[in-house]
């Protein structure tokens, strides 16, 4: 029933943030949609004024046409020209006038339709589709810009295994060492080193002891800025993963020890063979969720210059002024990275609870 719910909650939280991302992505199209709309709306409002202008023009020539008309029957009337060869005359020149307001009509009649149709046709797909497939390219396509995001994405992945390597060996020492001075009162200078250590680390932003170690401690040395994450991220994750694997150890029934004990078993033999497997499925989920936050925690890399996923898609930013699209496909990735790791540790652990069976 708990893996059920467990499954439920994942798969709500999985389509929540699918459902919030599609809405934002909505968003912006319908935002960009609506300004493709209005920009559409006010050429064809120009379109409209200009056969207006067109108009009087059209109606000025015909008065004109009609002026000449009248003059010319004034003068032939003048000269003692018999009546009908003036309406002869006059019935020549109105079919031309009214032809030429006729075209005219037509003319601006047809460039309404035109501005109309043109309107009317894009719709939905005219309006949106090529837009869209336009920002797309401007911003991964054109220039090989989603390199940036390839190098990123490999530096990141990078940084976390190492840094997850790091702080998984250091965490279970300092885990060890704490739990033999609780069970045995061992180690008392070790232990006080690691309390201290793992106070200060947990008790500091991560961001702040990354730009420590990088201008600070290495500020005279010529590193390479993916081993100064790596060490960093790494030491910061120790002091968490040491908490976990502690109350994974301590969570284990004291008779374990004393089993071990009155075998003959040394201290050490009896942690690593018989608490250690016990506390590590324990401690399965917890290590799971710090590894994942770890992953995060790499996103402020660029904080020292270093090309991770984060700093690529903020790079596509500022070639392409628009934040929507490469932020939101920044946030895809992680999500799914995230999705992954997690079905991966829960797999993991369903294979050791049959094992135990």
């Amino acid at each position: 029933m708990k893996r059920k719910m467990k499954r439920m909650n994942r798969l709500i939280a999985v389509i929540l943030a699918a459902g919030a991302l599609f809405c934002l992505f909505s968003f912006g199209v319908s935002a960009q949609a609506e300004d493709s709309a209005a920009d559409t709306v006010l050429q064809a409002s120009a379109s409209e004024s200009q056969s207006q202008d067109q108009e009087p023009s059209a109606t000025a020539d015909e008065t004109s046409v009609k002026e000449e008309a009248s003059a010319e029957e004034t003068s032939v009337s003048a000269t003692g020209e018999s009546s009908g060869s003036s309406s002869e005359a006059s019935a020549a020149e109105s079919p031309a006038a009214s032809s030429a307001a006729e075209s005219s009509k037509q003319t601006s009649e047809k460039a309404e339709s035109s501005v109309a149709d043109d309107f009317f046709s894009q719709g939905d797909a005219g309006l949106l589709q090529p837009e869209i497939l336009q920002r797309l390219y401007d911003n991964f396509i054109k220039d090989e810009r989603w390199t940036f995001l390839a190098w990123g994405l490999l530096n990141t992945i990078i940084i976390t295994l190492f840094a997850m390597a790091i702080g998984t060996v250091l965490g279970f020492l300092l885990a060890i060492i704490r739990v033999a001075h609780d069970k045995n009162g061992s180690l008392p200078v070790l232990n006080f080193i690691a309390k201290l250590y793992i106070t200060i680390i947990r008790g500091t932003p991560v961001m702040i002891q990354l730009l420590i170690i990088y201008f600070v401690i290495f500020a005279s040395v010529d590193i390479d800025k993916l081993i100064v994450a790596i060490i960093a991220f790494g030491i910061n994750s120790a002091a968490y993963v040491s908490e976990v694997v502690r109350s994974g150890i301590m969570s284990i029934d004291d008779g374990q020890f004393e089993a071990g004990k009155s075998l003959g078993l040394s201290f050490s033999t009896t942690m690593i063979n018989i608490i250690l497997p016990q506390a590590f499925k324990n401690i399965l989920p917890a290590l799971g969720n710090e590894f994942i936050s770890l992953l995060k925690e790499t996103s402020i890399s660029g904080y020292i210059g270093l090309m991770d996923l984060t700093k690529g898609g903020d790079i596509i930013r500022s070639l392409t002024y628009e934040a929507f699209i490469p932020l939101i496909a920044v946030a895809l990735i992680y999500l799914l990275i995230v999705v992954l790791l997690s079905a991966g540790v829960s797999k993991l652990e369903r294979r050791l609870k049959k094992n135990e069976r």
